[in-house]
């Protein structure tokens, strides 16, 4: 089993060998929040995971992703486990998450009971992209 904690500021050249998305200036909010994971595997950082609250109240994965060399061994349904115990301990009902519809993710989110609740277009030009899917699950 793996082990699972709060990023930190030492994080930050493993996270961003991942995570190309997160703006660099958000890095220290997330730390300071507590919106991210590292798992870790065999002494080494291994995966992580990253939220938000969807209108301040929702928790929404925003990331989840595991290193190359340590897919496929269930690593990414540990992260996901583990965010959602936490968000029902601390009293939330239900978690989202989202994924793009021409990615592989939606199937991997469906095999861990999230279900299809819409989807977001963007058209605008310099920013599209195929229909965002979002994806709700009862905790």
């Amino acid at each position: 089993m793996a082990e699972i904690r709060y990023m930190t500021m030492e994080d930050r050249e493993f996270w961003y060998s991942l995570d190309r998305h997160l703006p660099k200036e958000e890095f220290a909010d997330k730390v300071r929040r507590r919106q991210g994971y590292v798992l870790w595997q065999e002494g080494q950082p291994a995966g992580l995971l990253r939220y938000n609250l969807f209108w301040d109240n929702i928790p929404f994965c925003t990331m989840v992703f595991v290193a190359e060399g340590f897919q496929g061994r269930g690593f990414g349904r540990e992260l996901m486990v583990h965010w959602e115990r936490e968000m029902k301990l601390w009293g939330y009902g239900m978690a989202l998450t989202s994924t793009q519809v021409d990615e592989k993710a939606q199937h991997f989110y469906r095999k861990l009971g999230y279900r299809d609740c819409g989807g977001l277009i963007l058209d605008v030009p310099g920013y599209e992209q195929p229909m965002e899917l979002f994806m709700v699950k009862g905790i």
